[in-house]
């Protein structure tokens, strides 16, 4: 069959997509971006991408008329305060189009939505479900709240409270109780959900067989990790406040920060398990799935993470446009270096990054770091998904894999950090020499000034980077 794949380079995309192919489907995947979607070799023949954006009606042309289902898994909450009318506009636009295709099935991974009240995220999940029911096919919408998994929000959100902070003073919002679900048993509902009739035209709640409150799961976390947790709950801490503890504590945005604190004061407890016996899915518990992501991380077994999601139409730019770095304008730092071997220097620019660093002045990128995070950036706690495998798409830290090719010798970055223009860092092998260059366009005179404020710091980031790199080790 033919299943058209929305979200195709998203956390859950990236799961389900070796899955169909593995079940005999033919996956047509949406990717605002084709240049940064890379999927592993052993599928490409299986599936074909198309340029797709949900907010531009016009690039819908390109979806075929022949599919058979849909996978909807697009959703723009951490990036934009106006992401509800994102997500209305997108859904609509992706109804009417396929009302004019052969499609017999969508299906919908939403959230748990049965309070009165529900948060901005919430409501924006319950809006895009009764968008897409009005359209001429069957919906299956299938509503989780917390899902854990090797990459996911919340299991690195988890992550970094427990493991950074020894005693946590928390907002009382932890004691609300939650129903998580591994990632592993999200992927076989949406699996076991294709044209299956049984689920045609109703919604389901999914949930593991655990309900805790979010201090359980810290403390859940903590014990399988065998660290000893202290947590006093206040009822002081505002919403803003709370806002700020998980932005500058984990590696979220500040945005994802705002929408998470709105959620978590809402109980996200299924309605029932009938859907567990239709299609014979018995959900494990909180515990195994923590464990079984570990085994993962451990293993450097990551599919995808939340930090690497490209998400349709949430930003200004395509940062494809930004694979050739621009010379008009630009202020650039160039230094190259003979090297011995270029085995050794692609194994280091290839690990950089994440917990392996930068080379040299690793405090100075860390201060960066925080000082991007105090602006509302990114910071450095994005880190990278995989210690030593990059693909365009990728997030390294505060900066945006744009270009990876080993068999060239060339790595190209991109800056997500705060910064008064735009900014590349290059790493390029030429013959028997690293070129490595850093450049930057700036946006009118604060650009220009920022640019000479942080000049002098370049001798030592750059130049001790380059040296580093370049350094003859036996590796």
């Amino acid at each position: 069959m033919r299943i058209l794949l929305t979200g195709a380079t998203g956390y859950i995309g990236k799961r389900i997509l070796p899955v169909l192919v593995k079940n005999g489907h033919h996956v047509i995947c949406c990717a605002r971006d084709p240049e940064q979607f890379n999927p592993p070799e052993s599928l490409k023949s299986f599936l074909e991408v198309i340029a797709i954006d949900f907010l531009e009606k016009e690039t819908l042309h390109n979806i075929p008329r022949d599919i058979d289902a849909a996978y909807y898994l697009i959703h723009s909450m951490s990036n934009s305060k106006e992401y509800d009318q994102l997500e209305k506009i997108s859904a609509t636009n992706f109804k009417n189009h396929l009302n004019t295709t052969n499609v017999k099935q969508v299906i919908y991974l939403s959230g748990i939505v049965n309070e009165d009240n529900l948060s901005k995220h919430l409501q924006s999940r319950k809006n895009v479900e009764n968008i897409l029911n009005e359209g001429h096919f069957s919906v299956t919408t299938l509503r989780a709240g917390i899902i854990v998994g090797s990459g996911s929000a919340s299991f690195e959100i988890i992550r970094d409270l427990v493991e950074k902070l020894p005693i946590m003073v928390t907002p009382k919002w932890l004691n609300t109780k939650c129903q998580p679900i591994g990632i592993r048993d999200v992927i076989k509902f949406l699996e076991k959900s294709l044209f299956n009739k049984k689920v045609f035209d109703q919604n389901f709640d999914i949930g593991g067989p655990d309900i805790l409150s979010y201090r359980d799961m810290l403390l859940g976390f903590a014990k399988v990790r065998g660290l000893k947790r202290w947590i006093q709950t206040v009822p002081v801490m505002t919403p803003k406040l709370s806002s700020y503890w998980l932005y500058f504590v984990t590696s979220t945005s500040y945005k994802l920060a705002v929408s998470l604190v709105e959620s978590m004061k809402i109980e996200v407890i299924c309605r029932d398990n009938r859907i567990n016996k239709i299609l014979d899915v018995n959900p494990e518990g909180y515990i195994k799935s923590i464990e079984r992501a570990f085994t993962k991380v451990e293993g450097n077994q990551i599919i995808s993470s939340w930090k690497d999601s490209q998400i349709s139409g949430i930003k200004e730019i395509n940062i494809s446009n930004f694979i050739n770095v621009p010379n008009h304008g630009c202020y650039k730092d160039t230094r190259s270096r003979e090297i011995i071997s270029q085995n050794d220097v692609i194994y280091k620019i290839w690990r950089i990054g994440g917990d392996n660093g930068w080379y040299s002045a690793n405090l100075l990128w860390k201060i960066r770091g925080f000082i991007d995070k105090l602006f509302g950036g990114v910071g450095l706690r994005r880190g990278r998904t995989n210690p030593t495998h990059i693909e365009a798409g990728d997030a390294l830290d505060f900066w945006r894999v744009l270009y990876a090719n080993k068999e060239k010798g060339r790595l190209l970055l991109f800056a997500e950090m705060k910064v008064p223009g735009e900014a590349w860092l290059e790493f390029k092998i030429e013959k028997n020499k690293l070129i490595q260059t850093a450049t930057f366009r700036p946006h009118g005179l604060l650009g220009r000034l920022y640019w000479y404020a942080v000049l002098p710091f370049h001798g030592i980031v750059f130049k001790g980077m380059i040296n580093e790199i370049t350094k003859r080790n036996n590796v």
